[in-house]
């Protein structure tokens, strides 16, 4: 009677959902405990932002108000932001903006990834002519088509850079 017990398929299935929120929410921390820093005292419009889109992916509100609090009031690790830009499959432009306490280790982590799959970091400013940046978020200035196969590559790219737990968002250039 192989099977019969559910619970053991049910708590796979959590501990799966559990880790992506886990994941969606700590990213959404660590950016709303930024913003809180840098407004100080009074609220931001980017503080606001990043609140809201925090609710939008349903994060408690406990976890955001503990976020405000540690942004408030210093806490230990000194986040800052970091862009860092490449190329890859087919050409396209790529930009990685991170949330890190280490910009070394989060640099390291970055270019393992990017090297893993066949790609280098670019230097500062080489990617970044084909956006503009608009309020938090980068916009191509054009946008280029990929065969399927360089689509499948910058798919699995994108998906191992969103899976490091210091890169906030990646943007590129393809449709």
């Amino acid at each position: 009677m192989s099977g019969h017990n559910k619970w053991a398929q049910i708590k796979r299935q959590k501990a799966v959902t559990d880790a992506k929120k886990s994941k969606i929410f700590s990213k959404h921390a660590r950016l709303i405990a930024l913003e809180a820093k840098k407004s100080g005292s009074s609220p931001s419009a980017s503080l606001n932002q990043a609140i809201d889109n925090a609710k939008k992916d349903n994060v408690p509100k406990d976890v955001i108000d503990r976020a405000v609090k540690k942004g408030k009031e210093g806490g230990d690790e000194a986040l800052e932001a970091v862009t860092y830009e490449c190329y890859g499959p087919g050409g396209s432009a790529i930009i990685i903006e991170a949330l890190t306490g280490n910009r070394n280790k989060a640099a390291q982590e970055i270019k393992h990834i990017l090297s893993k799959n066949g790609f280098v970091l670019a230097a500062p400013g080489a990617a970044s002519w084909a956006f503009t940046k608009q309020e938090s978020k980068w916009t191509p200035n054009m946008t280029m088509t990929l065969s399927d196969e360089d689509l499948v590559i910058l798919d699995k790219l994108v998906d191992e850079l969103e899976d490091n737990d210091e890169v906030q968002e990646v943007f590129t250039n393809v449709e």
